[in-house]
């Protein structure tokens, strides 16, 4: 039964939106809307994990790319938050691009630590060589222009706004996928010499596929700032890689569901049973344990089966 929701792409919008909504107004509007734009990171995340098959310890990066470029141009050149948004997705996008030439060549624990090498050289930068223009250690507050009802300080508007965006990046990620490029993609995760054999340039997929991975990535920091009006050297961290891998796992990976419901568990854990848990990054290792022997497709991916 439950397989059949992520078949069809508006059953599977539609349980994303009421579970949100539902989430939203029995708790909190800012806190939920934080829960979403980690999912909307982990979506991204997902792309090269789940469906390319690629663990990377560096995506932080690009989300911290999206969150610096937003603050940067609303800081230094225009308050409008939608210029600034796009300035955000653009430099994730181009960071991406670059640094994938390199990165994409690479497989296996080789991609790994060369994501998690470059992402230690992003924090430095943001830390040392240009604390003018990135804060340093304080970071950036930042301020935002409204237009009527176009108002990032309103809670509900930013609420349904970031919402909306959790939807468009969802079903994008839901036509990718089941595309002849997503059905490639998958061929590719699972034989690449293979399908090299039959004349296909997979570096080429491969690079598209990590370029659009990191522009979700920085989607959700430029979202970030937009929700904090400020962003900080966390954003980049490198130690903080392992919040969006934990919950890619917790989830499911290879499925948008999955990514979702890994993204708002993750959340729920870290910011609620933080409250009555002093150490409670213990109990997340040892949810690690049990989904890694116990549930090793997640938690959507052993519902689906029922």
């Amino acid at each position: 039964m439950f397989s059949k929701i992520e078949k069809n792409p508006a059953l599977t919008l539609s349980l994303i939106t009421i579970g949100f909504l539902t989430f939203g107004y029995a708790t909190s509007l800012p806190k939920i809307t934080d829960f979403m734009i980690f999912c909307i990171f982990v979506l991204g995340f997902d792309l090269i994990y789940g469906h390319m098959g690629q663990l990377s310890f560096g995506h932080m990066l690009y989300l911290g790319a999206g969150s610096y470029g937003t603050a940067m141009f609303v800081r230094f050149v225009s308050q409008n938050p939608f210029l600034g948004i796009i300035c955000g997705i653009l430099t994730a996008t181009v960071l991406g691009f670059i640094l994938g030439l390199v990165v994409v060549r690479t497989s296996g624990a080789c991609f790994a630590l060369l994501n998690l090498a470059l992402n230690e050289v992003g924090a430095f930068m943001v830390l040392v060589p240009f604390p003018r223009w990135t804060g340093g250690e304080d970071g950036l507050s930042v301020s935002f222009d409204n237009y009527g009802f176009l108002n990032f300080g309103n809670p509900n508007f930013l609420f349904y706004f970031v919402l909306g965006s959790l939807l468009l990046v969802a079903f994008l990620i839901i036509c990718f996928v089941r595309s002849p490029y997503g059905i490639f993609l998958k061929a590719t995760k699972t034989n690449e010499i293979r399908v090299q054999f039959l004349g296909y340039n997979t570096y080429v997929y491969k690079l598209t596929t990590f370029v659009f991975s990191c522009a979700i990535a920085g989607f959700a920091g430029a979202l970030n700032t937009v929700n904090l009006y400020y962003t900080n050297p966390s954003l980049i961290a490198t130690t903080r890689n392992v919040e969006v891998i934990f919950a890619t796992l917790m989830g499911g990976a290879g499925s948008v569901l999955g990514a979702v419901i890994g993204g708002t568990a993750f959340m729920t854990i870290s910011n609620y049973l933080a409250r009555y848990i002093v150490r409670w990054e213990m109990f997340l290792g040892l949810a690690l344990l049990i989904f890694a022997f116990r549930f090793r497709k997640g938690i959507w991916g052993y519902v689906r089966k029922a």
